[in-house]
């Protein structure tokens, strides 16, 4: 089987008194680009949300969301900070001797004030939690995974058929290749003799002139080559795995003959065929970037 690199997940788990919920989505990229958006208080969970999500996914940029709601009763305390009140405290009465103003200051007033009364979790759970998010992570992941596979599928068969018409377009341009060199000798005998009128034509030099053109013409190999590259395709994709950046190369190998082809070509119907190839080869180029 062969993975897309767009894909969804989904899990949401709630165990004593903790809800977990995780959303995953991707897109394609060279490497893996994890980009994890979770609750601070969540954060040293960090490095091991990265190493589970490496045993899920090679290759993306993948976008991880992760909420967190705890139902636990009297995890929380108020703590007072009579310091930061105090220095508070200092500057207002400051304010109001260099200013004349009234010391108005009450208790209702100075709480307000930024860090004077803080919440402070108690006695954090680490293993609990973390055994409650792996769940979900675990489980969007699954879920993530089997749309890509899902979503690999579909690629699969389309790139399968792509292959085909490559090679129905290389067959005939093998097909056609060994006649154009036939038909160039006959047109050129044909001139010859119109330019010679009665005159013998030099078979000698008539056969000299066929082989050169039908050695710049010759496309043997690279015929050879991109029949090769399609069948290193096609079992490629059958084996399955991660295996976008070897098609994504052989692709460029493809296209590379294909130019060749192009380039070497004087028949006008071989040109077209050529071009209609990397037409198909650009396709399949643009499929294997979505694949894993």
């Amino acid at each position: 089987m062969i993975k897309s690199m767009t894909g969804f997940g989904r899990c949401e788990v709630s165990e004593n008194d903790r809800k977990f919920t995780v959303e995953m989505k991707a897109v394609n990229h060279r490497y893996l680009d994890a980009n994890i958006k979770m609750p601070k208080k969540l954060n040293f969970f960090e490095a091991a949300i990265r190493s589970l999500l490496k045993d899920y996914i090679q290759r993306g940029k993948v976008d991880t969301f992760i909420t967190y709601e705890d139902y636990t009763e009297n995890n929380v305390s108020i703590k007072y900070n009579r310091d930061i009140a105090a220095e508070y405290l200092r500057y207002l009465q400051q304010m109001a001797e260099e200013f004349s103003l009234d010391d108005d200051i009450r208790v209702s007033a100075l709480s307000r004030y930024p860090e004077v009364f803080t919440m402070e979790e108690q006695n954090i759970d680490e293993e609990g939690i973390w055994k409650t998010l792996e769940k979900a992570l675990k489980g969007a992941a699954e879920s993530f995974v089997e749309s890509r596979i899902r979503e690999g599928e579909h690629l699969k068969n389309d790139l399968v058929d792509k292959l085909d018409t490559m090679l129905e377009k290389v067959a005939f341009i093998e097909e056609r290749s060994p006649r154009i060199v036939a038909e160039y000798r006959q047109k050129l005998e044909d001139k010859v003799r119109e330019l010679l009128a009665d005159t013998k034509v030099d078979e000698n030099r008539l056969l000299t002139e066929v082989t050169i053109f039908a050695d710049k013409a010759c496309v043997d190999e690279e015929i050879v080559r991109l029949k090769s590259h399609i069948e290193t395709t096609r079992s490629t994709l059958l084996a399955g795995g991660t295996m976008g950046r070897k098609l994504d190369f052989i692709a460029q190998e493809m296209n590379r003959e294909a130019n060749t082809i192009l380039s070497k070509a004087n028949d006008l119907e071989i040109s077209n065929c050529a071009i209609e190839l990397k037409t198909e080869i650009e396709k399949v180029r643009e499929q294997i970037q979505n694949v894993e």
